[in-house]
């Protein structure tokens, strides 16, 4: 993914100013530096680097700077300042409410994937307790409702929509009217794919929302435009009152940078970010916990959220307690990797953990990765609970490892292998003993609010407080 690329480019930037033995105007100027071309290189307005480089220069005066400050706290908060201001745009968007019908309109360029981004927010919701419905009206794309009816029976979710009927002002009305009185919560509709060029596709656009009176209407964008995102987002806007943006695609191009700062520069927020084709490759784009996982610093609160979304509610003080004693079995390994498997691509997952970087999972290696993980539990699912259970799986021997590349299907070098990996994790476990992990989840509203200096200073490894500045640099940082 690019924006890992973009990620791990800052963090070694502001790693190097880290690690120099005296921080002056040139250990800053090779940070910017660094930053500078990062940024350029995944399609940032000029404009908006330029701005940005000014300003952290603005705030860093070494001149003005009093003996005793932490120069590194405050050149790093001034990035992450300068970062967030370029990519939000102040504005909130609309959220739907549980139980309160919502009528959401998509619209978007044709190919910008705004179908089936349809369906991955559809899904999103439902996951998180919506009643969602679908409403197909675009009857200018052969063969689109196939595809949304396709995706929407793939994820369980109802939908609306006409082989017969060519207005889809007309089927939009009578689908949401329909959704209505069976009280589904969130009806979502899609309408045709159009260019800014293309007038009478505009003028359907506005009778769709005039008919429909949606509660939001999302621009979807396809992140391979870059820059050329601001000119399109402002057509749309100038047409329909776009609440919000969806950015997809941003697995693959190096332009995604170029598409979320120009998108931030219209005044709409986005919401939501494409990361791939599956249903779940759909993540939340909240812009101060994203910033942080670019700058390497993770995203604590989000990984927390992953655990309490894929572990059930009972087994998560028990397993909070076994991580934090550091003490790991091969029941324990086969409990973490079915988890790792329910909360996404592991690159996203390394991106939350502060000090890692989605970068050190590659694309290619991840497909790799998810393939060697359900090999290792069919291994596992072979063994004895005496084996499963054993502290360092001591008891494990030759005959034993035979019995279970049998059971397996699999070559003794692989369960070697695995045990291997058993070993490895086990050691870097060990290391964690002690570490303390929130047990209850907090409100995403009220989350920064709980979540104090003293209560993350504990949670975050010695090494990655020292490098934002301990407890006090910290402090700032959420502030």
């Amino acid at each position: 993914m690019v924006l890992a690329q973009l990620g791990g480019t800052i963090t070694r930037a502001i790693r190097q100013m880290n690690n120099a033995t005296i921080v002056d105007q040139k250990v800053l100027n090779e940070c910017l530096n660094e930053i500078n071309r990062a940024l350029l290189n995944a399609d940032v307005r000029f404009q908006l680097v330029r701005d940005m480089h000014n300003n952290v220069k603005r705030i860093v005066n070494f001149d003005d700077l009093a003996a005793g400050h932490n120069k590194r706290t405050i050149i790093q908060q001034a990035i992450f300042n300068e970062l967030c201001n370029m990519l939000d745009p102040g504005k909130p968007s609309f959220t739907p409410q549980k139980g309160k019908t919502s009528v959401i309109m998509f619209v978007g360029l044709q190919g910008s994937g705004k179908t089936t981004t349809c369906t991955k927010y559809a899904y999103y919701h439902q996951r998180k307790g919506w009643k969602p419905a679908l409403v197909c009206a675009d009857t200018f794309r052969a063969g689109a409702f196939d595809q949304l009816k396709q995706n929407a029976i793939k994820a369980k979710i109802p939908f609306y929509g006409s082989y017969a009927e060519s207005d889809p002002v007309k089927i939009a009305v009578e689908g949401v009217q329909t959704f209505k009185k069976e009280n589904r919560d969130l009806i979502i509709v899609d309408t045709s794919g159009r260019h800014k060029q293309e007038a009478a596709l505009f003028e359907e656009m506005r009778q769709v929302s005039e008919a429909t009176k949606p509660d939001l209407i999302v621009f979807v964008m396809d992140s391979s435009i870059g820059q050329a995102a601001f000119d399109q987002a402002l057509a749309f806007k100038q047409s329909v009152p776009v609440g919000a943006v969806i950015v997809t695609k941003m697995d693959g191009h190096a332009k995604g940078g170029g598409a979320l700062s120009a998108v931030a520069a219209t005044k709409s927020p986005v919401i939501f970010i494409g990361t791939g084709e599956h249903m779940d490759e759909f993540d939340v784009f909240d812009v101060k916990p994203f910033v942080s996982r670019l700058l390497g610093m993770g995203d604590w609160s989000g990984f927390m959220d992953k655990i309490h979304e894929v572990v059930p509610e009972d087994q998560q003080p028990e397993l909070l307690r076994k991580l934090s004693e550091g003490n790991i079995t091969l029941r324990i390994m086969y409990e973490y990797l079915q988890n790792t498997q329910k909360m996404g691509p592991i690159g996203q997952v390394f991106s939350m953990l502060p000090g890692l970087s989605s970068e050190l999972m590659p694309k290619d290696q991840e497909v790799e990765s998810q393939a060697k993980i359900k090999r290792y539990m069919t291994m596992m699912d072979s063994m004895t609970n005496e084996e499963l259970d054993s502290p360092n799986a001591k008891i494990m021997n030759e005959s034993r490892s035979m019995r279970i590349a049998r059971g397996s299907g699999c070559d003794i070098s692989e369960v070697m292998e695995m045990l291997e990996e058993y070993k490895r994790l086990a050691k870097i476990w060990s290391k964690m003993k002690g570490l303390k992990i929130p047990m209850r989840r907090c409100d995403m509203n009220t989350r920064s609010r709980n979540l104090n200096a003293q209560h993350v200073s504990g949670v975050l490894p010695p090494q990655m407080l020292k490098q934002i500045g301990g407890r006090g640099g910290l402090r700032n940082l959420m502030k």
